[in-house]
């Protein structure tokens, strides 16, 4: 307050001024933050119908009209002005005035006043965006206005006016949702918009827009045979209802998904979406300020790019020995040549002189993401993946930079291949076999270029009175540009040097290679004049980080490699960036060049003259990730004893404020130390290798590294089988059998796990034994062998309570409780369940208890308490969804589909069983596929679209039929009646 009185006219403008109403949901009023009662079904009838009125006055006789209708009771005028009466001493005589024999509300600022009017606005400023082309404005805006619903229009109201202005008003939402469904297509969307479609259409099945944006939707997911049956089931049930046919752009569509009409692959207009950052891509490094020389390589790679107008593609390949300057010239000509590709310039690395080169499947979606595509549009396969790229880029005009590629096999699928557009191609090797390429053979510098180059780096005054001095060093680096530019800023930065010293140190052969003849010769020769300046702490840094596979490195793994705190490792990795021999490539990790790390190792081969150093480096990273993946483990899954059975670090690992740091540091560290673990096969890392990747289960189980942590396993396999260690082989076989097992492999797990069984009960190695009974209890369950199922899951219990080891012991329990859905038994199943997910309770498993809600809610739902179990089976979505398990994520979603179906709410199961079909694509095998595609046609056919079930019923009998699994028959009943038909 500001201390001035207020007359009451003037309180009750203020208090009108604050007033807020809504009709979209139940007619309410709020003045501030305070919600006003509002009064009788009638007298909000009588609120809603001024309301609508906007501001305009309604007479006494419309508004018992619209209370009424033609039949209003005797007292019905008397009536009205009790109910405005009693409205406006809750709201203020300013907010209700009485006006010519009627009544009107004044409220300031309508349009934030009444969230109508507020949805008005929002949906104009939505036309606006969408005619201005600016599609990603106008849906945001079109959700924003359907926002503000909160429930039915009116909801509650009496009357015949509020029926009439809420037929309006809901199907004008519903033109809303179909406009912004629209351009969720038109912006690639197609995966998302499915699920939201399957619920609509059963919500709303005759209409037919939402019909035809869901065949839509399904055609461009790939699921061509549903979009079909979305259009027989929709033909069927208007001529059943209606006694009509399809309208024809319906009739259209469909003959357009037969014909597979090339114009329905892609969104009608993506020309019209605005120039945002994704859109157009600016990708291209950074040119080097001191670019010297190649006169005539920049002129004939430039005007080859200005033909890509007149051309279906311009493509120029440059070849050369490494060092020779072919990324600079390529960056150079790049950006040059902007102006000419004004829809954006694509860069990538393709790493083709490493061991592991880029795969074009990963290139590609990066690029399609910088392209503006939307991850759930962008399909698996490279094939697909390269179709969409060009289908992108048609009427763009884009320049891509494909850097250090292995060969054409690796490239010819990132070509743009659309006029208009052109690609830079570097590589080690002359693409001879890349069809219509511009070839162009990039030699060492001139005497004259290479002098220069030098000059630029190191100054005109000091190579100026050195002359012949520079260049001998330029004649010793082989006229290479790389080797120049690493002499040159090691002469740049030492200020107490002369050019003869450093003529002087390349003078003396045994500093660097006999020859330089081509490709790695060269540049280790550079290196070698880079590394020969290093400080023995530098180079001992330089040599032995270079050992490790991983793709970059952490600092704090790198501590651990050169055994030094952080602080020392970090100014050392700084200096060592400074010389160029190390990348920055964020804060806090760092990676080689990967020519650099191939002349590091050489240098550790070379230069470690303690016995042993660099095994004992590698060892060191080995002990620091088993040290802090078993950190994140006991964090996860408090009370598990498998941290107790793990091979013990012999250095301590990082340590983690909470779940969500200790899962960051998992997912990013992945790659690098899934590298590590396949770098420890042999010796006496083994045993510790096998065990870190047991420690790292949650990369497979999740399904985000499911691929790579096999394949480590595979190879911990056979090593360990070479090496005739039963212990390390049986924990190796125990995490392959659960990677495959999450892989949907069963028949291979199944087999691993009985291995496991023999080979750790030989090395008396009692855990994996407990564990294998139980995934070979879960596998027999699986495959209805439940006499067989029910042995091995007791074992299991029976073995994990005796190791102590209770969070096993829940596991176990919470699939026995299954095994007793299965075969009859829901009240023990229930039972079994509860006592697993209560024991993870009490042990703080935060994510293993969401394990046991999933079994509980499943006893629940078997045994008719459906309510409780939707409540659990959320409660284990949340966890799932906040720790990562995709995986976990998708199967839940598909039990509270099986949950919704026997609560007789079918259009939730659909879009519950779209959306774990959409989250399992590309994890947890096909065998979990049919299962949703399974609950997924029970949910179509239930809400009456029987052709698009029967399409999803097929692609599961396929799939259990593949697998030989027992489920076949219950599919085979279900399409059985449209077999006799």
């Amino acid at each position: 307050m500001d201390g001035v009185p207020r007359v009451p006219e003037q309180r009750e403008s203020e208090e009108s001024a604050a007033l807020r109403f809504g009709v979209l949901g139940p007619v309410r009023a709020w003045r501030g933050e305070e919600v006003l009662a509002t009064g009788s079904p009638q007298q909000r009838a009588l609120l809603a119908a001024l309301l609508l009125r906007e501001g305009r006055t309604a007479t006494a006789s419309e508004l018992i009209s619209a209370l009424w209708g033609e039949e209003p009771p005797v007292k019905a005028l008397a009536t009205v002005r009790t109910y405005a009466s009693r409205l406006r001493k809750i709201l203020s005589s300013a907010a209700l005035v009485s006006e010519s024999g009627g009544y009107a509300m004044r409220v300031r600022d309508a349009s934030r006043s009444l969230d109508l009017l507020a949805a008005q606005e929002l949906a104009t400023e939505a036309e606006k965006a969408k005619s201005s082309g600016n599609l990603g404005q106008a849906r945001q805006l079109l959700n924003e206005t359907l926002a503000l619903w909160d429930g039915e229009t009116l909801a509650n109201v009496p009357g015949p006016y509020a029926d009439t202005q809420r037929t309006r008003l809901e199907e004008w939402r519903q033109q809303l949702l179909e406009a912004r469904l629209d351009m969720d297509l038109e912006q690639g969307c197609h995966s998302e918009a499915v699920s939201e479609l399957t619920a609509l259409t059963a919500a709303h099945p005759l209409r037919e827009r939402l019909r035809e944006l869901l065949m839509l939707a399904l055609y461009r997911s790939g699921r061509q045979a549903e979009a079909l049956a979305v259009y027989a089931d929709t033909r069927r049930l208007l001529a059943d209802e209606l006694g009509v046919d399809p309208r024809q752009g319906l009739k259209e569509l469909q003959q357009r998904i037969l014909q597979a009409d090339p114009g329905l692959a892609e969104p009608s207009a993506p020309a019209k979406e605005p120039a945002a950052a994704p859109v157009r891509p600016a990708q291209l490094p950074a040119t080097v300020p001191d670019f010297t020389g190649r006169a005539s390589f920049v002129t004939e790679l430039s005007e080859a790019l200005a033909a890509s107008e007149s051309r279906v593609m311009a493509v120029s390949a440059l070849a050369g020995i490494g060092g020779v300057g072919k990324t600079t010239l390529a960056v150079h000509v790049a950006h040059q040549a902007r102006g000419a590709f004004p829809d954006g310039q694509l860069y990538v690395d393709l790493q083709g002189a490493g061991q592991q080169a880029a795969e074009p499947e990963t290139v590609l979606g990066a690029f399609l993401r910088a392209l503006g595509t939307q991850d759930s549009a962008i399909p698996d396969s490279l094939e697909e993946r390269a179709a969409l790229y060009r289908s992108v880029l048609d009427g763009r005009r884009v320049l891509v930079l494909l850097d250090n590629a292995k060969d054409a096999a690796q490239i010819r699928p990132l070509l743009p291949g659309t006029e208009g557009c052109a690609a830079l191609v570097t590589s080690r090797v002359r693409m001879v076999d890349l069809a219509g390429a511009h070839l162009v053979d990039l030699d060492v510098m001139s005497p004259d270029e290479a002098l220069q180059l030098f000059t630029r780096i190191v100054g005109e005054e000091r190579v100026a009175s050195e002359r012949e001095a520079a260049l001998d060093v330029v004649a010793a680096c082989g006229f290479l540009p790389l080797a120049i530019r690493i002499a040159a800023s090691r002469l740049a930065s030492r200020r107490t040097w002369t050019v003869s010293v450093l003529a002087a140190k390349l003078a003396d052969e045994r500093r660097r290679l006999d020859e330089l003849q081509a490709g790695d010769l060269a540049v280790k020769a550079t290196f070698e004049l880079g590394y020969g300046q290093l400080e023995p702490a530098q180079a001992r840094a330089f040599r032995l980080l270079g050992l490790a596979d991983g793709p970059d490195i952490s600092l704090a793994a790198a501590a651990a490699v050169l055994d030094l705190p952080l602080e020392d490792t970090e100014d050392l990795l700084e200096s060592l960036v400074d010389t160029s021999l190390l990348e920055s490539a964020a804060p806090g990790r760092y990676r080689y060049h990967d020519l650099v790390r191939l002349y590091a190792r050489a240098c550790a081969e070379r230069d470690e003259h303690l016995p042993g150093e660099r095994d004992a480096a590698m060892s060191r990273l080995l002990d620091f990730y088993l040290a802090t993946a078993s950190g994140v483990y006991a964090i996860e899954r408090p009370g598990d004893r498998l941290v107790d059975h793990l091979e013990k670090p012999r250095t301590t690992g990082l340590v983690f404020p909470g779940r969500r740091a200790a899962q960051d540091w998992l997912y990013s560290e992945a790659v690098p130390l899934l590298a590590c673990v396949r770098q420890s096969s042999d010796g006496d890392r083994l045993r510790r290798a096998v065990d870190l990747l047991w420690a790292a289960v949650d990369l497979a189980e999740s399904g985000a590294n499911s691929r790579e942590y096999e394949a480590a396993a595979t190879a911990l396999r056979e090593a360990a089988r070479a090496a005739s260690d039963g212990r390390a082989e049986g924990r190796a076989i125990l995490v392959l059998a659960n990677a495959r097992h999450w892989s949907g492999y069963f028949d291979q797990a199944d087999q691993e796990a009985r291995q496991v069984l023999r080979i750790s009960e030989a090395a008396g190695d009692p855990l994996p034994c407990c564990w294998a009974a139980n995934i070979l209890g879960a596998f027999a369950f699986y495959q209805s062998r439940f006499a067989e199922a029910e042995e091995y899951l007791e074992r299991a219990i029976k073995d994990f309570r005796a190791c102590g080891d209770l969070s096993g012991t829940a596991a176990a329990l919470c699939n026995l409780s299954r095994l007793h859905l299965a075969t009859d038994r829901a009240d023990s199943a229930v039972t079994l369940a509860r006592q697993g997910t209560e024991m993870y309770e009490e042990l703080g498993h935060l994510l293993k208890a969401a394990n046991g809600h999933y079994a509980l809610g499943m006893a629940l739902s078997k045994n008719g308490q459906l309510s409780d179990a939707s409540a659990r089976l959320d409660k284990a979505l949340q966890v799932f969804r906040t720790s990562r398990q995709r995986l976990w994520e998708g199967m839940t979603l598909l039990r509270l589909a099986e949950v919704d179906l026997l609560a007789e709410r079918p259009a939730q199961a659909a879009a519950n069983a779209e959306t774990a079909l959409a989250i399992l694509r590309g994890i947890g095998g096909e065998w979990r596929r049919g299962n949703v595609l399974t609950v997924l046609g029970k949910a179509l056919s239930d809400i009456g679209q029987s052709g698009r079930a029967q399409v999803c019923w097929r692609e599961a009998l396929e799939i259990y039929e593949r697998l030989n699994s027992p489920e076949a028959a219950e599919v085979q009943a279900l399409l059985a009646p449209a077999t006799a038909v």
